[in-house]
């Protein structure tokens, strides 16, 4: 039976040496950061496997992105309704049934037995994954304050993006051995003894509200995320781009809904007037764009590895090492770097890693390409990533009070997965919209003789993907090398453009957090007068369990940085 833990009576600043932690820390805190990487290692598993996926289903490199993003889709489209469902309920209790629900989604996932039936086990274990997530930072910035929340979250930042990066590495060993579908069963083992650990020691109940939860800006919220992602998804697809434009018009409807009702909400699912403040949205697009680097890349260059570069399984999920590795590394010094400099160097610092790391993709990564300049491309986004994510969560969890923890973990995750789900999108499809442009412009500069065998149904299984280029190459085993080079210039030539835009926004990213996140003296004001129950975005005045009293003021006073 879990023990009961009163949540911190006070919310320290930042710069204070005070801090409070809830009985049995460490072990809490381990439970949290099981339960977390659960999620972390889903998120990462399937890129090393999506060869291996799209020769046995014969996939598109559409569908291929679809089950890349499938699983940050689901956990980004309901981590806001779920958050606030573990806000209202009982974070310990949604957390435990995301952990129980992560297996069977998993054993769907390796037992599918077409692309379809994959795509929706992803978004299922995403899902089941909102269910837990958003807890994990909610019980941190309910049980921990002051500097002791600060490296609780590091480490809980560092260790999960760690594990996320290793989730490639791990896909590797077992595929070298197994096939595809081992990838989804490993969390399976992780989930089941998390599950077990927080249900000894993680709090039953920390100052969860009474307010009703918002259903309808709930289901608002997990048709915009939808309809967004699969819109980006499949835009660069021929012939889809009337269904792309449907749903992006689906998710203008939704968005407006969405703010609407969240303005007019008695007891708003995501309160706007807290997410106005300097310190909560700038953090919270931040770091979209920063976990959306490490996704993107990761999801790029392991298609980059295994079908140009030729590297096995094994070899391209080990080459994701120097992210993880230097992820944890960064994060305790991003956590010692905030109290220093505060938040907003740490972001630029981690921007200037990410965006050097891509520049390092663009410029260095091509066919023969030795192992030094993938290492080093890694390891920036992974200093990059291991900087800023800490300080982001961190500005989120103390922009907010205690009882709306859950709206901060939310956004928390949403970063990660929105964030992943965008960037992985994106990527993918200028990738794939480079790709087909690319292999068109091989096919119609080729030889007559050539071209007289290149029938409509073969074109269109040459810019399908890389790997329906590979399928043509066997048919045509007289041209296969001539195929198998163009496809893989071809690859190269959309890479270039993702790694091109990946830089764009890291530099919209900088700019961003230089000109509009207040400066250290600045911050730690805001953050006092959020903690005190004063700033622009007072919480809900009833029924809310250990909530700070109801604030006064109206906007965030704009001078001092």
């Amino acid at each position: 039976m879990a023990h009961e833990a009163a949540s911190p009576s006070t919310k320290t600043t930042p710069g204070t040496t005070a801090g409070t932690a809830p009985a049995r820390g460490p072990l809490v805190l381990l439970a949290l950061v099981l339960a977390s990487g659960v999620a972390n290692l889903n998120l990462s598993v399937a890129n090393v496997a999506l060869p291996s996926i799209g020769q046995a289903f014969d996939a598109s490199q559409t569908a291929l992105n679809l089950v890349a993003v499938g699983f940050s889709l689901g956990l980004a489209g309901s981590v806001l309704y779920l958050g606030a469902l573990g806000d209202r309920y009982g974070r310990k209790r949604m957390l435990v049934l995301g952990l129980a629900l992560s297996i069977p989604a998993a054993l769907l996932a390796a037992f599918a037995p077409g692309i379809e039936v994959l795509f929706v086990a992803r978004v299922f274990g995403g899902v089941a994954a909102g269910m837990a997530y958003p807890t994990t930072l909610a019980l941190i910035a309910a049980l921990w304050t002051g500097p002791k929340r600060i490296a609780a979250i590091a480490l809980w930042s560092g260790l999960g993006g760690a594990i996320s990066a290793l989730g490639p590495l791990a896909s590797g060993c077992l595929i070298g051995v197994f096939d595809w579908s081992a990838v989804f069963l490993m969390t399976i083992p992780l989930a089941a003894v998390t599950l077990v650990i927080v249900l000894l020691v993680v709090p039953a109940k920390v100052n969860e509200g009474s307010d009703p939860v918002d259903n309808l800006g709930g289901v608002l919220s997990i048709v915009l995320v939808a309809a967004l992602v699969l819109g980006i998804n499949f835009a660069a697809v021929p012939g889809a781009q009337l269904f792309a434009l449907g749903l992006g018009a689906v998710a203008v409807v939704a968005g407006v809904g969405f703010v609407l009702r969240q303005r007019r909400a008695a007891h708003p699912l995501y309160d706007l007037r807290i997410a106005s403040r300097r310190t909560f949205w700038v953090a919270a697009v931040g770091g979209i764009i920063v976990f959306g680097s490490l996704m993107g890349a990761m999801y790029v260059g392991q298609l980059f590895l295994q079908n140009v570069l030729r590297y096995s399984a094994l070899e391209a999920g080990a080459s994701i090492l120097p992210a993880a590795l230097l992820m944890v590394l960064a994060a305790p010094l991003s956590s010692r770097l905030v109290l220093r400099f505060g938040a907003r160097v740490v972001f630029l610092l981690g921007f200037a890693f990410c965006l050097l790391g891509f520049l390092t993709m663009l410029l260095f990564w091509d066919v023969g390409v030795s192992y030094l300049p993938v290492g080093v491309g890694y390891a920036l986004i992974g200093v990059g990533v291991g900087l800023a994510g800490p300080p982001s969560s961190r500005s989120l969890t103390d922009s907010v009070p205690v009882a709306r923890a859950g709206m901060a973990s939310g956004t928390s995750d949403l970063q990660r997965d929105l964030g992943g789900s965008i960037m992985q999108s994106v990527l993918g499809a200028i990738l794939t919209a480079g790709y087909s442009a690319a292999i068109a412009r091989s096919i119609a500069d080729a030889p007559a003789t050539v071209q007289s065998e290149v029938t409509s149904s073969v074109a269109a299984q040459l810019q399908k993907s890389f790997d329906g280029a590979v399928s043509i190459a066997k048919q045509y085993p007289q041209y296969a090398d001539g195929i198998v080079e163009a496809a893989r210039q071809s690859f190269l030539d959309g890479a270039d453009w993702a790694y091109a835009t990946g830089m764009l926004t890291m530099l919209i990213g900088a700019v961003l957090v230089f000109l509009f996140y207040p400066h250290r003296e600045r911050e730690h004001e805001l953050f006092h007068e959020y903690a005190g129950g004063g700033g622009d975005a007072p919480a809900p005045a009833s029924g809310r369990a250990g909530a700070a009293a109801p604030a006064g003021g109206n906007a965030e006073p704009r001078t001092g940085g």
